[in-house]
């Protein structure tokens, strides 16, 4: 990548769900969080809720992360010739995975990082806050994995192998780590 960012430019990063309302929430703050300049996240839906869940927003918010600028928001915002750059996409749910995307221009990088999700959950509401918790925590952990990449040291193709692997972190285990 470091023919690709010859300047050291901010790399930017956008995470897709279906709904736009927890997942892809969640990565776009962790990722502004942990990403200190180096990445700018950006998050969007295929069918956009139109607005954050009232549990994500409240646990970014007592985890500190900025929540007033987040709003659901579609991936055509992303597709148009005056949207920023992507340098990277990952799907956060299976559904968007197995969606038809847009052709995202500039060719970025692109993954699958699917994590369950945490709206779906029945039970109790202390069963429903924690499957958003747990959501954020996986999020968290493949992203803290991601930004600490050698990025500029390593060639696509070696890349590609790192970021799949990611999304394959076991997501039961917080100690588990990629090759």
């Amino acid at each position: 990548m470091s023919q690709a960012n010859p300047a050291n430019r901010v790399l930017n990063v956008l995470f897709l769900c279906t709904g736009n309302s927890a997942r892809s929430i969640f990565a776009e703050a962790i990722m502004n969080r942990l990403g200190q300049g180096r990445f700018a996240g950006f998050s969007a839906g295929s069918q956009p809720r139109g607005e954050v869940h009232p549990y994500a927003r409240e646990l970014l918010g007592n985890l500190n992360h900025p929540v007033d600028a987040l709003r659901s928001k579609s991936w055509d915002e992303f597709a148009g010739a005056d949207a920023p750059a992507m340098d990277f996409v990952f799907t956060v749910c299976d559904k968007a995975a197995s969606e038809v995307c847009p052709v995202w221009p500039g060719q970025p990088m692109s993954a699958h990082w699917g994590v369950p999700d945490p709206a779906a959950q029945t039970g109790s509401e202390a069963e429903r806050r924690l499957a958003f918790s747990e959501s954020y925590r996986m999020l968290n952990q493949r992203l803290s994995i991601f930004v600490n990449l050698p990025i500029d040291s390593l060639d696509r193709m070696s890349l590609q192998h790192r970021l799949d692997a990611i999304g394959r972190t076991d997501t039961a285990d917080p100690t588990a780590r990629t090759a």
